[in-house]
């Protein structure tokens, strides 16, 4: 019988913090409203989602009305005691700093790992004996100590790991009065495995599900139970991980930072509207390739990588034809904007057959430090050291007095959106945290 022996598996513990409907909660309590009773949605902007979409509902909107994420503004409900605002993500993250705050109150910074806006991880093995005595009543107290200077309402969930406390919290938490859960690895065989709703797991998904149900897994037991060295062959490693995850294994320690070998950087926009004039598109093409490179600029480093995606529109979609193209490409290291917009353009030239555009995004990889610069014999008049330092001092401009303090003529034009998403937070309104 394939399997683990808990008893050589190490065991902290670990707490997963949800803010409960964190973006609808601030906004009830900046109205001065209960977030569990308050009916509210937070809506995007509709600019660039044909109406604009729920971004988060209260609970009391999500159990009265049955609304949930993504829904769009015309699905909603025509009931006046519906209060429907905009997405204000600075004032979101400023709530977020200071929940974290209030965390480091009961564990040291490097064992606090900010999962998510609305989510934390936190290694409380070393500290929670500090504040009670048992980690049920240390989450009690961090809960209140967040309800009374915040007011908001957040879920825990306790684990022997990262991935315990995630489903105790997930699977548990949010269903109890209390908005705390308890999992432990002698509690997998009773709480875990009976799970037949695959998908509804972290980790898992609709696409995993189904290629697990090919397979003959149904649930979790049927997971647990299957032949790790048949599920890697079908599924490659993230077989192994999933059979590891069905019996609750997860060796991550919080304090140990991951870096990441292939690091990259890169913006993505969805355009306001679907853009088939050449021009326009080149124009945001323009526009999302220099601000990766304020970013290359920024962290000192240069790209031997561009990349170029492309959705499009839904009309050329449902017509049969192709969703989009990728492509990459490899250059000598830069950062400048010339190179990057140059290279970004002839990507897009070379596999554009005159689609209506949605999507855009560019990123930029296989990355070197940027102070070693190569240069040209041929190159008499230093135009490559003079275009450096002209995007250097646009970006020391834009950081002293803002992004509109020196714009190209071209993000004046039709189809420019440099400008209008100044200010934009992930994509939606920042808004004023301290309206």
């Amino acid at each position: 019988m394939y399997g683990y022996d808990y008893r050589r598996e190490p065991r902290r513990v670990i707490f997963m913090i949800d803010n409960k409907s964190f973006y609808a909660s601030v906004e009830a309590v900046e109205r001065h409203l209960n977030p569990l009773q308050a009916l509210l949605v937070v809506m995007s902007e509709a600019e660039n989602t044909n109406g604009g979409l729920v971004l988060a509902a209260s609970p009391r909107a999500k159990q009265l009305f049955g609304i949930s994420n993504v829904m769009r503004r015309r699905e909603l409900p025509q009931d006046p005691r519906l209060l429907i605002v905009p997405p204000r993500m600075n004032l979101y993250i400023k709530y977020n700093l200071a929940i974290n705050r209030i965390f480091q109150h009961f564990a040291a910074p490097e064992d606090i790992h900010p999962y998510s806006i609305d989510e934390s991880l936190i290694d409380m093995n070393d500290s929670w004996k500090l504040f009670g005595n048992s980690p049920r009543e240390v989450a009690r107290k961090i809960q209140l100590q967040i309800r009374h200077e915040l007011g908001l309402y957040v879920t825990v969930g306790i684990g022997d790991n990262p991935l315990l406390a995630k489903w105790s919290m997930d699977l548990d938490g949010k269903h109890a009065h209390s908005l705390i859960g308890e999992w432990h690895y002698e509690d997998i065989p009773d709480k875990l495995w009976p799970i037949k709703d695959l998908a509804s797991l972290w980790s898992i998904g609709p696409r995993t599900e189904k290629k697990l149900h090919t397979l003959g897994i149904q649930q979790m037991y049927d997971l647990a139970h299957y032949n790790p060295y048949k599920l890697k062959q079908q599924l490659g490693v993230i077989g192994s991980q999933l059979f590891a995850f069905a019996w609750g294994i997860d060796r991550a320690i919080i304090r140990e930072t991951y870096y990441p070998h292939n690091k990259s950087y890169g913006n993505s926009q969805v355009l306001p509207r679907d853009y088939s004039q050449r021009g326009e598109i080149e124009i945001v093409l323009r526009e999302i390739a220099e601000q990766v490179g304020a970013r290359l600029r920024a962290h000192h480093v240069a790209a031997r990588v561009v990349s170029l995606h492309i959705g499009f529109a839904w009309s050329a979609r449902t017509a049969g034809q192709r969703g989009g193209f990728g492509h990459s490409m490899k250059i000598e290291a830069t950062n400048d904007n010339y190179f990057l917009t140059t290279t970004v353009l002839k990507l897009f030239t070379d596999r554009w057959q005159g689609e209506a555009v949605r999507n855009i995004a560019i990123s930029c990889s296989d990355l070197v430090d940027d102070r070693v610069v190569q240069l040209n014999i041929f190159d008499a008049n230093n135009k490559l050291l003079k275009q450096r330092q002209l995007d250097r001092t646009v970006d020391a401009i834009r950081q002293r007095y803002g992004f509109r303090s020196i714009v190209k003529l071209s993000s004046l034009m039709t189809g420019a959106t440099a400008i209008q998403r100044t200010g934009l937070v992930g994509g939606h309104n920042g808004g004023n945290a301290y309206d």
